[in-house]
């Protein structure tokens, strides 16, 4: 299962790679203004549009709702701490000049969800060396949250799967989808 992930991880960060690339040559070259996480979303659900095979409009229309719903979750349910790799520098601190400005939520880390009450919590029990007991209760919390998070991404799948052909179903679940 951890392999699963793993290799899912993975496969998402070189989509978010390729797409990366893409729209930054169709809109000149790379700068904080030229990075658009809706434009990636697009072309990756165009990609699962023709992947999937679907011409008929009405029929992509339920499917990309959903394939939207699990991207959502899954972003959601993170990605093994990558985000945090974006959103905090080498030292554990938020990045200096090119963090976070006014609310706006830049490059990469604007594909990871802000840091949830319970990991922002962990984080800061963490750094204070808190007890052990401290942290425990910060980490079950965390793990908590989390086992939720992932039960609402398998709700989703489970919702994709029901639109899906068993052909479209095996792509899906070869794309990183289901």
């Amino acid at each position: 299962m951890k392999t699963n992930l793993w290799f899912v991880t993975l496969g998402l960060a070189g989509v978010i790679c390729l797409g990366v690339g893409k729209a930054l040559t169709q809109n000149g070259p790379p700068g904080p203004g030229n990075f658009d996480p809706a434009q990636i979303q697009k072309f990756m659900l165009d990609g699962y549009r023709e992947q999937l095979d679907v011409k008929d409009d009405a029929e992509w229309k339920v499917i990309e709702e959903r394939i939207q719903k699990v991207m959502e979750a899954r972003r959601e349910v993170g990605f093994g701490g990558m985000g945090r790799m974006f959103r905090r520098g080498t030292d554990g601190n938020p990045p200096q000049g090119g963090g976070q400005t006014g609310g706006a939520r830049r490059g990469f880390g604007a594909f990871f969800p802000p840091p949830s009450a319970e990991e922002e919590a962990l984080q800061k029990a963490i750094d204070a060396k808190a007890p052990n007991a401290e942290l425990k209760a910060a980490l079950t919390k965390f793990l908590e949250a989390r086992k939720a998070k992932q039960a609402s991404l398998e709700k989703s799948q489970a919702e994709l799967r029901q639109v899906l052909s068993v052909r479209q179903e095996a792509i899906a679940t070869l794309s990183g989808l289901l």
